[in-house]
């Protein structure tokens, strides 16, 4: 039996449609809607619930930890220290006490820092001291903490650090949204860089570290590294939307974020972009996840553009748009 955390979030729901192909048998912790899938048996409960973690891991000898929250809203920091560090506490504290063979945890390379200004970031690369990082970089961090501390104590784990995970999820949230961004024509664009990789070639890459005799081992999972005029331009004409045109300057952006802030303090939802997020899309960050293609020479990352086009025709034919 496989323990999935996070079953019906994007990398959770990609894991588990391997998983059924690999004929493993799946029980998945979701919030609310079950899974309706042959061979998968939905939980609902949260990583908050230690009793309910508890049952869950009766019979279980493998766990993959895909839970956890994404946020840069002001105010968000109580919330995601809750969910990303201690709910992964108890996750990996149950995992102990029920003696499973092995876990796989699913990080973010937001928990890594690179040495220098323009250097390469990989399983080398060191958290510093976190002073200007966001409170969802802190709470993946320490929360990652927590795995390496059950490692010490006797449990079998490896960590996986994806970037930014692309893929067929929610059309308003997460990474997803950039998709639903280029759709609607978004003209702005900045000349910041960040690593991009596919969800299915993450949850393969968890499946083999899994499946293997490696643990106590970090692994990037990032297969390019593109400039987000790049991605959004290959969005826009997988759409045969407008590409971005306008460069934004960092004053503008400092405006924007600053509406935004003042928007959402009277309309009650999320800002459409943060300090951090607006910092973050001027920011130069390379990653190289060649570390699991060295180890498993049968794995390779799919090429951008691949994934691009193929989660632009996925959403087409979800949502009925053209």
């Amino acid at each position: 039996m496989v323990f999935v955390t996070g079953g019906s979030g994007l990398l959770g729901q990609a894991l588990i449609h391997q998983l059924i192909q690999q004929h493993k048998r799946v029980r998945a912790l979701v919030h609310s809607t079950p899974i309706q899938i042959d061979g998968v048996e939905s939980v609902q409960g949260s990583i908050l619930d230690v009793i309910g973690l508890e049952d869950s891991l009766q019979g279980v000898n493998e766990v993959y930890h895909c839970a956890g929250w994404v946020s840069y809203a002001p105010g968000a920091a109580k919330q995601l220290y809750k969910i990303n560090v201690e709910g992964t506490a108890n996750v990996v504290n149950v995992a102990l006490e029920a003696g499973v063979r092995k876990l796989v945890h699913v990080g973010s390379v937001a928990a890594l820092e690179a040495a220098e200004a323009g250097s390469i970031i990989n399983e080398e690369s060191k958290w510093k001291n976190g002073s200007g990082k966001s409170a969802y970089a802190k709470s993946k961090y320490f929360g990652e903490m927590e795995v390496w501390r059950a490692m010490a104590e006797g449990l079998h784990a490896v960590v996986v650090n994806p970037s930014v995970i692309l893929g067929n999820g929610n059309w308003h949230t997460g990474s997803t949204a950039m998709f639903k961004s280029a759709y609607n024509g978004f003209p702005w664009y900045t000349n910041g860089v960040t690593g991009y990789v596919d969800v299915e070639d993450v949850a393969k890459a968890m499946i083999l570290l899994m499946n293997s005799h490696i643990h106590e081992e970090r692994f990037v999972l990032s297969g390019h590294n593109a400039t987000y005029r790049e991605v959004f331009t290959l969005m826009a004409q997988a759409f045969q939307s407008a590409p971005p045109k306008w460069k934004v300057s960092p004053a503008l952006a400092a405006l924007v974020w600053r509406f935004e802030k003042l928007k959402s303090l009277f309309s009650g939802k999320e800002p459409l972009l943060t300090k951090e997020t607006a910092t973050m899309s001027f920011a130069e960050q390379y990653y190289s996840g060649l570390s699991i293609t060295e180890r498993f020479p049968e794995f390779s990352y799919t090429p951008l553009e691949t994934t691009i086009a193929r989660v632009c025709k996925a959403l087409q034919q979800k949502l009925n748009i053209h």
